[in-house]
C-alpha cells in the first residue's frame, strides 16, 4: 500500500481493485476518481494529504501498480510512445492501459490496431473527444459494432464546434462517411453545411463521388454519348454528363473558386484526379486512339474531350511547387494558384454548358 495516500482513499481504492474494473478516469477539477464496472459507474472523492498534483501522482502510481504490475507507477516509456507504435499489444494489454487514469494511455489504446468495439466503449467513457471519436471510427470493427452510431452521433452534434477549422472538418466528415453508419438525413445535413463552408464538400468528392446528395440534372445531351467499351473518353463523357457527374463538377468548381487553405486545394485536386482515373490510367497512344475513335462518331464532343484532358492532367502535385514556397491561405493563396485553377474552372464550364 502507498502510505502517502489518506487512509480513506487507500481503503476505497483497494475495495475498487476487488471489483471487475473496466476503466478509470480522474476529474482533477473536483478531485474525484471515477471507475467503470459492470454494475455502472463508481466514484471516489479524493482527500489529498499534500499538494493536489503530487497527490494525484501517488494515486496514479497505485493504479498503475495494480493494473500493470509496475510499482514505480506509470511507465515512463509510455509517454514517449509514438501513436502508431502499439501494433504488438493485445486487447488484454490495452484493457490494462484503461485502468491507470492517464490520458496518454487512453490515446495509445485509441490508436492501436488491436482496438475492439468493447475497448472503444471503455476508452470513450474515459476520454470522449472529437479526435478520439475520429480515430476510433477509422476502425472497421468499431464502425460495425455498437459504438459506431454513438461516435457518429457525437461527431454530427459537434460539427458546429469546428467553426472555421477546415482540417478538422475534412477529417471529421471523412471518417463519418467512411464509417457507413450515417443516415441519409445526416449525410444531407453535412452536405448542406457546404453552402457556408465548402470544405464540407471535399470528403464527399473523395469518398462518394458517384453518390453525392441532391444531384443536379444530367446534361441534356448525355444520352448521345457513344457507348464504346474500353474507351476512356466514352467512359468519362458518360460519367461527366450524368446527373452525378454534373454534381461532382459543379461542386469541384465551387470549392476551387474559393478554397480557404492549402489542404482543401490538395484534397480537391486529388479527388478530381481519382475521378479522372480512366483517362489518367491510359497511356498516350491508347488515349489518342480512343479520342479519335470517339470523335469520328460524335464530333460534337471535341471541346468536351479537351476539357476532360485538362482535368485529367492535374492533381495535388501540380500545385506543390507553389505551396513549397508559401504558407499563404485565403485570398493570397487563391491568387498564387490562379494559373492552375483557372484552366480547371474553364474546363468545368465547358463540360457543364448546355449543348
Amino acid at each position: 500500500m502507498n502510505d502517502e495516500l489518506s487512509p480513506e482513499d487507500e481503503l476505497r481504492l483497494n475495495v475498487l481493485f476487488n471489483t471487475d474494473l473496466k476503466a478509470v478516469r480522474i476529474d482533477e477539477s473536483s478531485m474525484t476518481l471515477w471507475a467503470l464496472t459492470p454494475q455502472g459507474e463508481a466514484s471516489v472523492p479524493l482527500k489529498p494529504t499534500e499538494r493536489a498534483d503530487r497527490y494525484l501522482k501517488r494515486v496514479r502510481e497505485l493504479l498503475s501498480g495494480h493494473a500493470l504490475g509496475s510499482p514505480g507507477g506509470y511507465p515512463v516509456h509510455l509517454t514517449r510512445w509514438t501513436r502508431q507504435s502499439q501494433a504488438g499489444l493485445s486487447p488484454q494489454h490495452l484493457a490494462q492501459l484503461l485502468l491507470i487514469a492517464e490520458e496518454e494511455a487512453v490515446v495509445a489504446v485509441v490508436h492501436s490496431p488491436a482496438l475492439t468495439d468493447e475497448l472503444a466503449r471503455y476508452a470513450w467513457w474515459c476520454m470522449p473527444t472529437i479526435e478520439n471519436a475520429r480515430l476510433m471510427l477509422m476502425r472497421d470493427v468499431v464502425c460495425q459494432g455498437s459504438m459506431g452510431r454513438t461516435l457518429a452521433e457525437f461527431l454530427v452534434e459537434h460539427l458546429a464546434f469546428l467553426h472555421e477549422d477546415d482540417v478538422g472538418i475534412l477529417d471529421t466528415v471523412a471518417v463519418m462517411l467512411y464509417s457507413g453508419v450515417l443516415t441519409d438525413a445526416e449525410r444531407g445535413a453535412m452536405w448542406k453545411r457546404g453552402t457556408s463552408r465548402n470544405s464540407y464538400y471535399v470528403p464527399f468528392l473523395e469518398l462518394q463521388p458517384d453518390s453525392l446528395p441532391n444531384p443536379r440534372p444530367a446534361r441534356a445531351d448525355s444520352a448521345s454519348v457513344p457507348q464504346r467499351e474500353g474507351n476512356p473518353y466514352a467512359a468519362m463523357l458518360a460519367r461527366a454528363l450524368s446527373a452525378q457527374g454534373q454534381t461532382f463538377l459543379a461542386t469541384t468548381a465551387t470549392i476551387l473558386d474559393r478554397p480557404e487553405i492549402q489542404e482543401v486545394v490538395n484534397h480537391t485536386l486529388n479527388a478530381l484526379a481519382n475521378w479522372c482515373a480512366p483517362l489518367r490510367n491510359a497511356d498516350v497512344a491508347s488515349r489518342e486512339a480512343a479520342r479519335t475513335a470517339l470523335l469520328a462518331d460524335a464530333p460534337q464532343f471535341e471541346a468536351d474531350c479537351a476539357a476532360l484532358d485538362a482535368l485529367a492532367a492535374t492533381d495535388a502535385d501540380t500545385v506543390r511547387p507553389i505551396f513549397l514556397k508559401t504558407t499563404a491561405i485565403g485570398s493570397l493563396m487563391r491568387r498564387k494558384i490562379q494559373p492552375v485553377v483557372t484552366p480547371l474552372l474553364d474546363a468545368i464550364v465547358v463540360l457543364r454548358r448546355a449543348p
